[in-house]
């Protein structure tokens, strides 16, 4: 008898017991790192043709001490290495497991290496190759509790390759995986009723459902085994294994027509599938539909189940689709699909309760590192007696406290919106402290930013919120959920707020009072336009007319760009970002603004106020709260260093001139005593700074007015 260790993904260890359990296996002993079982050689081989949950089969050849690399280099010599692969076949080693003393897998793989050429060379063999690419023969080496076992690796990798899927969507299912969620979801009790996957991408469960509904042996056609080189491999024995397996997938006859129908809205996508299903011969098996599954009807004769595995939104962006997706499939099932079962498999477990639906049970698994889960649904009369209303009576806005605030905001904005010449506002700013975010409309977009929730709060609270937020904030807003944009917004140090967060690398321009300016509300944090600024951007052009201005800190230069509208004699704009300044002229250019008097200069703001030596009538300051940016020589405090930049710029300021300076430091406090002493005046204009839509927070951000006595 042989012991082997068989490998699978995370929670899918007891249905591989279960399997190689019905395969003839004994000695089953489930535990983290796989199943371990007993068998001959013929059972062996039946395994690797037959299991369909098994990512890999090692068979065991020794095992050892493993306190440090001499006991490890000692065990690996008392393995006869010899005895299972011949000097002329290449090998390669797959070290699993680390200790105290041997901390990475290349270091004891390297070990492990070394002991088998060296037991070769003992022996007076040649000595053999070692080729990680396309290698005759592979061995594993895992190391655990302070002891390695030794294993051939007898399937050869990734047994749960079938061989049909040529190319596959954007996140495809593992064979073997998709294989566990149909065990789990009950469809293979009866396979007469229908199955539909109506995400179904590349096809992979409806392929693997139909497989094992006609109970075909999955490995069939793989050509290339991890026992081929093994000098213990019986050719004869394997070739009556497969021809067995052979026999028994072709002469099987189901009792009932088996159907499987596959929905997507992507037809690139759904023609792969339906090459798939043609290259694993299971095409007139499956019904393929190019459709969204938010719009499917129930056209099955019986109830049966509804399994499918939906985007992640692994890209936030992703999210407001997504949740306005589940809600509305929430309601469809219940209204067209009674006494059907549903199974879901997703990362996103929070978006689950947007289907209001209850679960009876639910299984952990993984999908490479993410962890998932899959829910499973009984629609029965006591589930759709829970929502046999409309969608519009399910999700009533008298449910929401902040849908009810939105509508309420928006009411209070309208008669301001109607006298205003501008395409962005913010129309929500954590009213409701539970519904911690910020919305603003850009033209037919909207942007919402979560802010980070305080850590007392539960997560699964935090994302049910934020959900809530995603599914009305497009529906009040009257937006389409592919127009949103979902942003985490955290407290930001240095230059971490011009940090990606996309690379949509789209752009949309906007209008302000006349100015046309470029926003991109997909990629970065910030959009652009800090919308606070709006009225201080007036403000600011309205003194420029006919005067020299300095914005400092420019960021994408749209102060600059009203006070050109506004007639400004000339204008230089400082910021330390080449990707902002470029953006700052393309604001220029699509407001047709040329000219030598608009200058645009690279650089620290604050090195370069303290060497300028041009004279300037307005100065515009909103530096950032704290900076220690990598270009900078040291770091910057808006509240320690705020005099010794204004004490700089007023040797740039022009006798009548006047500096105003902004900050969004929450309680930041003007030194009044150092004003005083520099014989300046400061004014605090943060009230009339604020337009309309920003009253609802007073700090959104402080300006000052500053000028000589």
């Amino acid at each position: 008898m042989y012991q082997f260790l068989a490998l699978t993904s995370v929670g899918i260890e007891p249905l591989l017991a279960d399997e190689l359990s019905n395969l003839g296996a004994t000695s089953i002993i489930q535990k983290p790192e796989g199943v371990y079982f007993q068998g001959d050689l013929s059972l062996g081989y039946q395994i690797c043709l037959w299991s369909r949950l098994a990512s890999r089969i090692l068979l065991k050849l020794g095992e050892g001490p493993c306190g440090n690399k001499d006991e490890l280099y000692n065990s690996a010599m008392a393995i006869a290495w010899s005895e299972h692969f011949a000097s002329r076949n290449s090998f390669t080693i797959d070290f699993v497991g680390k200790s105290r003393e041997i901390r990475n897998s290349q270091f004891g793989g390297l070990t492990v290496k070394d002991a088998i050429v060296d037991h070769f060379r003992d022996n007076g063999l040649v000595r053999p190759t070692v080729d990680k690419v396309d290698t005759d023969i592979t061995f594993q080496a895992r190391l655990l509790k302070g002891r390695v076992s030794f294993y051939l690796d007898f399937s050869g990798r990734s047994l749960f390759r079938r061989g049909y899927r040529k190319d596959s969507g954007a996140a495809p299912l593992k064979e073997n995986l998709a294989a566990a969620l149909i065990t789990r979801s009950g469809w293979l009790e009866d396979t007469s009723k229908p199955l539909v996957d109506p995400m179904c991408g590349s096809g992979t469960l409806l392929i693997e459902a139909v497989s094992m509904a006609l109970k075909q042996a999955p490995s069939l056609n793989k050509n290339k085994w991890g026992f081929s080189c093994w000098l213990g491999h019986e050719e004869d024995e394997y070739q009556a294994v497969l021809q067995a397996a052979k026999q028994a997938s072709a002469t099987f006859k189901p009792e009932h027509e088996i159907k499987v129908y596959g929905l997507d809205l992507d037809s690139r996508v759904l023609k792969t599938a339906q090459q798939n299903a043609r290259l694993a011969n299971f095409a007139h098996y499956i019904d393929f539909q190019c459709t969204d599954a938010a719009k499917m009807t129930n056209r099955y004769q019986q109830p049966g189940t509804i399994l499918f595995n939906p985007p992640y939104g692994e890209r936030i962006g992703d999210l407001p689709e997504l949740v306005d997706a589940f809600a509305s499939l929430g309601q469809l099932f219940k209204q067209q699909f009674a006494d059907w079962r549903v199974g879901i498999f997703t990362a996103n477990i929070e978006l689950l309760s947007m289907l209001k639906l209850a679960s009876f049970k639910r299984y952990k698994l993984k999908n490479g590192p993410l962890d998932c889960q899959l829910a499973l649904y009984n629609l029965d009369e006591k589930q759709l007696a829970k929502g046999a209303s409309s969608q519009d009576e399910s999700f009533a806005q008298q449910e929401s406290a902040f849908a009810n605030r939105l509508s309420k905001n928006i009411k209070q904005l309208k008669k301001w919106l109607k006298k205003q010449d501008i395409d962005c506002y913010r129309v929500y700013d954590a009213d409701i402290p539970e519904y911690n975010a910020a919305i603003d409309v850009y033209g037919d977009h909207i942007v919402i930013q979560e802010y980070a929730a305080p850590a007392n709060i539960p997560e699964d609270k935090v994302a049910k919120r934020i959900q809530e937020v995603i599914y009305w904030a497009p529906k009040v807003l009257e937006v389409e959920p592919n127009k949103v944009s979902l942003k985490m917004r955290r407290k930001q140090k240095g230059a971490n707020q011009y940090q990606r967060v996309a690379q949509e690398k789209r752009t949309m321009v906007v209008n302000e009072h006349g100015a046309k300016l470029i926003v991109n509300i997909w990629d970065y944090l910030d959009t652009g336009l800090f919308l606070d600024h709006r009225k201080t951007r007036q403000i600011v052009a309205e003194k420029s007319t006919g005067k020299k201005l300095l914005n400092l800190f420019s960021y994408t230069g749209s102060v600059s760009v009203q006070a050109a509208l506004h007639g400004a004699k000339a204008i230089t704009t400082v910021d330390m970002s080449n990707t902002y300044l470029n953006w700052a002229q393309e604001n220029f250019a699509i407001n047709n603004l040329v000219g030598e008097q608009y200058q645009f200069i690279q650089a620290d703001c604050l090195q370069w106020l303290k060497h300028n030596r041009q004279m300037f009538d307005v100065i515009f300051i909103d530096p950032p709260t704290f900076s220690n940016s990598k270009r900078m020589d040291s770091t910057f405090d808006v509240q320690r260093d705020h005099i010794d930049i204004i004490k700089d710029a007023l040797a740039c300021l022009s006798e009548d001139g006047e500096i105003i300076f902004t900050n969004n430091k929450r309680n930041f406090k003007i030194d009044a005593q150092q004003i005083e002493s520099l014989g300046l005046i400061a004014k605090n204009t943060s009230e009339q700074t604020r337009d309309m839509d920003f009253k609802r927070n007073i700090h959104i951000h402080n300006s000052w007015s500053i000028k000589r006595k």
